[in-house]
């Protein structure tokens, strides 16, 4: 039996994970594998691919990419979900900011630099036509709880974070939502350190033949919107629009969509080079 640890945050994207692992498949392809949740997010996640903490990880495409090219030892070996994460803009609910546009030279609270709520602030003030060096400025919170705790403090003054994710406190308080910005490519990838993929490709591989054949037909399980609605306490009718939006894949990230995050990150000065596609992806 191989022995591997696989990374990610604790939301209803990861739900076909926490079911194979449930079920004991990746047992059948004789390989041990454990799931660690990050509440922090990408920018936890890549340190702990850094220091060989987990071997996997299922994290920001724009995250990792960035840190791929800051000598991250890992490589993207494919796609997991498709379609854009819808970041929402967020608020404490006594704010006096009604729109994105308020948040205009404000500080943004984000988990830690390097992470997706960090990265796509950059985003988000680059589609206002913000001054990025004089109107963007950064409190660090840690993570969605953080946030919670100190934006009705004032300390940060929005938040960016996957929206249906932080419905219920939207719904029930704390925060207020003004405003959402979609990542303009693929959200989330599957990276796996470089040492793994030269001693165990075929261990991957398996690994990844069960996810994929999980994620194929995970929209289609009977209950499933019931399901992730008990367990990450949404409402039903959030779940069934997250469902109409959110496509899996079982897909290599393109080189055109590589190539577009590549040079937004470079367009917003938050990678100093871009590195050829052999570098950042690994065909399995």
């Amino acid at each position: 039996m191989k022995n591997f640890k696989i990374g990610g945050v604790p939301e209803h994207f990861n739900l076909p994970w926490y079911l194979t692992l449930k079920n004991k498949e990746y047992q059948d392809k004789n390989i041990n594998l454990r799931w660690k949740d990050y509440h922090s997010g990408t920018g936890e996640m890549c340190n702990a691919l850094r220091d060989g903490e987990i071997d996997m990880a299922v994290i920001l495409t724009e995250g990792i990419v960035r840190d791929i090219t800051k000598g991250n030892p890992c490589k993207i070996v494919q796609v997991f979900i498709n379609s854009p994460l819808i970041w929402g803009i967020h608020v404490s609910k006594n704010s006096l900011y009604t729109s994105i546009k308020d948040l205009k030279g404000t500080k943004a609270a984000i988990s830690r630099y390097g992470s997706g709520s960090h990265l796509m602030s950059y985003i988000n003030a680059e589609n206002q036509g913000w001054n990025i060096e004089k109107e963007l400025d950064f409190e660090v919170i840690e993570n969605l709880e953080g946030a919670l705790k100190n934006l009705p403090k004032g300390k940060g003054d929005y938040f960016m974070w996957e929206k249906f994710t932080t419905k219920p406190y939207v719904d029930n308080g704390p925060l207020k939502l003004i405003g959402e910005c979609p990542t303009p490519w693929p959200c989330f990838v599957i990276a796996v350190r470089d040492s793994v993929l030269e001693q165990n490709p075929i261990a991957v591989k398996d690994i990844l033949s069960v996810i994929n054949n999980a994620t194929k037909k995970f929209k289609q399980t009977p209950g499933v919107d019931l399901l992730i609605a008990d367990r990450y306490k949404q409402k039903i009718e959030d779940v069934q629009q997250w469902l109409s939006l959110t496509q899996w894949s079982q897909k290599q990230l393109s080189i055109s969509d590589l190539g577009h995050v590549q040079e937004k990150l470079m367009q917003l000065e938050l990678i100093e080079n871009i590195i050829s596609q052999d570098k950042v992806l690994f065909d399995i």
